[in-house]
């Protein structure tokens, strides 16, 4: 029988294990994270192009050795202390790694050296691990992918995929030549290749059954190899031994509902697919009767989840649309990804610590790991993890209460985050992330993410309202927040609106509260999107009330990088709206940057002028301001992640030095105090790298502060976003 797990039940079983647990309870929490650049050779350029994408571990469980195809490299990393992570080197491959796995002490590699998709070559590389030293290579005969070691360590699988030119007949299959499956046996840990075995696995699918790819492979305790062949959306199940291939069954498709297909942005999961193909990447044993493949996609289809059959081919367990629907409600869904396949799960791995079952689902495209308890049924998701930017493969050391993932994406060319490694531990603790999720409506997940304006209820402590920025510039959105909640609730939304629809061209950065039951907002305009540089007024309801445009002298010399914040000081017709503009605009002084204030009464604009600190690398700028008693707050950033990160500070400004002068005149330059340092805090938080984006920061009634980052909805972007309560009588 098919099950399914209820968008309610599942979303329940979220928030149980978001929550703190109980001191008994078992919970995997990051303990380190580790920049892969950090092993470039030496005669590389810093921002050379690195990539963490299938990673193992040593026998004794303290090295991890990952395979970095665009440096053409194989990764060692020291994890004998997981906490303090070392760079151990790169070995270079003479071609291009695509997979690793570990044989006591031993790796053995997996490297393409094709001339092209129609002369595939590969060969299978022995690297002792203690020396970093190359000792023997076995021709493959074709390009190889995926490898896995038998658990008794008698002998080796891999895929050989051959893969398809996708610029080719459109990727449409066949296009040869057909891929295979290789068997190797092993002698003392290193394979002997006399005795490689070319399986045959044509003739076996539905779809172009000529052009087998292999994609996966996993081997279980009887010496069978699963095998996926994700373009032609098949399984195969092969006796390791002899090479027979004992059963194949097709992978099938699913009817998935309440998904959201449109990259349109905004987030909306009232969509249906019917019949998709679930082309499964990659597939791990779960004991030695069932699998569980990670239904990415490839070329006509992508299930957005997992499925779990027995060896035969029925399905077991169907995840649908359930795991994504968790996502979501952590803010981790892809909008633009939304059109595609999603939050795209691509990588898994299975393994026991003590004496519960575990399997892992990557989500390539959601930056996230969902980690399941295998109950031998219906399975139990009890975390989401925190993953570097796109997650592709992961290695379990029960014996060390372990679990690593390798994110391949480098993003050093646009300035952000590298390719990292990220090590968990599972011990008796407090699930530190997710730190902010959202409640349901109307049995779905509230859709959210980039949180870039926050401010506090004036009636209610720990109430805060935030805004999403314009990556879901379609539905411009205030979330209601419930801080008194561990983690953070999002309780509801409400979406702002123009003449009854949802308001276009906005950018929301800002937001505070207008005193009579609705807000004002700052949107960040960009004159080359047709996105006006303004302030709102919006009431209860969400209906825009009013829209105030910028004085022609403040827009001479405007950039996209306009309001980051806006925040009310006063009340009634005294009450004066402040804004921080991020960066210097065409005619400011080099190092300053204006606060720029407007009357809504009299309509009067006016500015001051505030000092930047200077940039280490990229560019500093401000992301919020919030009144609070006789000082005004500030968030003065740098745009830099991970050990780039230099400043990410709070710093106050008297309210009785707000003395605005005339814009387009000569401006006061106002005095700043430095009150916080939130660096520390940020890389505190998740043992993580530290985000870019610190862009909200609020009160409530009480006068608790709270601090939120923007996770830029995904794009480019872990996705992690971090609500946490600010002390600012502690020390940094």
């Amino acid at each position: 029988m098919t099950l399914r797990f209820s968008c309610a039940a599942l979303t329940a079983a979220l928030f149980a294990s978001a929550a703190f647990p109980a001191a008994a309870e078992q919970v995997f929490n990051r303990i380190a994270s580790f920049p892969v650049a950090l092993n470039l050779p030496s005669d590389k350029k810093e921002e050379t192009v690195t990539s963490a994408e299938i990673i193992t571990a040593s026998g004794d469980g303290k090295t991890l050795i990952y395979s970095d195809s665009p440096l053409g490299a194989i990764g060692f990393i020291d994890i004998s202390d997981a906490k303090a992570p070392k760079a151990l080197g790169a070995l270079m491959m003479d071609g291009e790694p695509t997979s690793v796995t570990a044989s006591g002490a031993k790796v053995l590699a997996a490297v393409n050296t094709s001339e092209s998709y129609v002369k595939p070559a590969g060969k299978l590389v022995t690297v002792d691990i203690a020396s970093r030293k190359i000792e023997t290579s076995c021709d493959l005969g074709g390009q190889p992918d995926s490898v896995a070691i038998s658990p008794d360590k008698s002998f080796i699988a891999i895929a050989i995929e051959n893969e398809r030119d996708e610029k080719a007949n459109d990727g449409a299959l066949p296009q040869m030549p057909a891929g295979f499956l290789v068997t190797i046996g092993l002698k003392d840990g290193a394979p002997d290749c006399g005795t490689l075995k070319k399986i045959d696995v044509t003739g076996l699918a539905e779809i172009a059954p000529e052009d087998p790819e292999p994609e996966f492979v996993s081997i279980n305790g009887n010496g069978e190899v699963a095998l996926t062949l994700q373009e032609n959306n098949h399984i195969v199940i092969i006796d390791g031994k002899s090479g027979k291939v004992t059963s194949h069954f097709s992978a099938g498709t699913v009817d998935l509902k309440d998904i959201d297909t449109k990259s349109d942005g905004q987030l909306a999961f009232s969509d249906k697919q019917d019949a998709r193909k679930r082309e499964p990447d990659a597939v791990k044993w779960l004991g030695n009767d069932r699998i569980v493949v990670a239904n990415e996609g490839d070329w006509e289809g992508g299930a957005r989840g997992f499925t779990i059959f027995d060896k035969a081919g029925k399905v077991v367990y169907e995840a649908g649309s359930s795991f994504e629907h968790a996502v979501a409600a952590l803010g981790h869904y892809p909008e633009k990804r939304s059109k595609s396949k999603g939050i795209e799960p691509e990588g898994l791995e299975a393994a026991t610590f003590g004496e519960d079952k575990y399997f892992f689902v990557l989500a390539e495209r959601a930056s996230v790991v969902g980690v399941y308890k295998d109950t031998g049924g219906e399975p139990t998701l009890t975390q989401i993890l925190p993953s570097g930017v796109s997650p592709e493969g992961a290695v379990a050391i029960p014996s060390r209460n372990l679990l690593v993932t390798a994110n391949e994406a480098d993003l050093a060319k646009d300035g952000g985050a590298r390719s990292h490694v990220m090590i968990y531990e599972r011990s008796e603790a407090k699930a530190a992330y997710p730190q902010i999720v959202s409640a349901q409506k109307d049995g779905m997940p509230i859709g959210w993410g980039a949180l870039s304006g926050l401010v506090g209820d004036s009636e209610k402590d720990g109430i805060f309202y935030a805004v999403s920025d314009s990556v879901y510039g379609n539905q411009p959105s205030i979330f209601t927040i419930d801080a008194t909640k561990q983690p953070a609730v999002i309780t509801s939304v409400l979406r702002v609106k123009r003449d009854g629809t949802a308001a276009q061209k906005l950018d929301l950065e800002g937001i505070t509260l207008d005193g009579k039951g609705g807000y004002w907002v700052a949107s960040e305009g960009n004159s080359e999107k047709l996105v006006p540089h303004a302030l709102y007024n919006i009431s209860a309801k969400g209906e825009i009330k009013a829209e105030i445009a910028l004085p022609k002298e403040l827009l001479e010399g405007e950039t996209r990088f306009g309001f980051e914040g806006v925040t009310m000081i006063g009340k009634g017709d005294d009450a004066t709206l402040w804004m921080a503009v991020q960066r210097e605009w065409g005619k400011d002084e080099k190092g300053t940057v204006k606060l720029v204030s407007y009357n809504p009464k009299s309509k009067e604009w006016g500015a001051v002028r505030y000092p930047l600190e200077k940039a280490g690398e990229g560019w500093v700028g401000l992301s919020e301001i919030t009144a609070h008693g006789d000082q005004v707050y500030i968030v003065e950033r740098d745009n830099q992640v991970g050990d780039k990160a230099k400043l990410k500070k709070l710093y106050t400004v008297a309210i009785s030095d707000l003395k605005p002068g005339k814009i387009g005149g000569e401006l006061p330059l106002v005095k700043k105090t430095e009150v916080y340092d939130f660096l520390a805090v940020l890389k505190a938080q998740t043992n993580g790298y530290v985000v870019d984006k610190l862009e909200g920061f609020a009160f409530d009634k009480s006068g608790k502060a709270f601090a939120v980052t923007d996770n830029d909805g995904v794009d480019d972007s872990s996705g992690e976003t971090l609500f946490f309560p600010v002390d600012l009588k502690a020390t940094n």
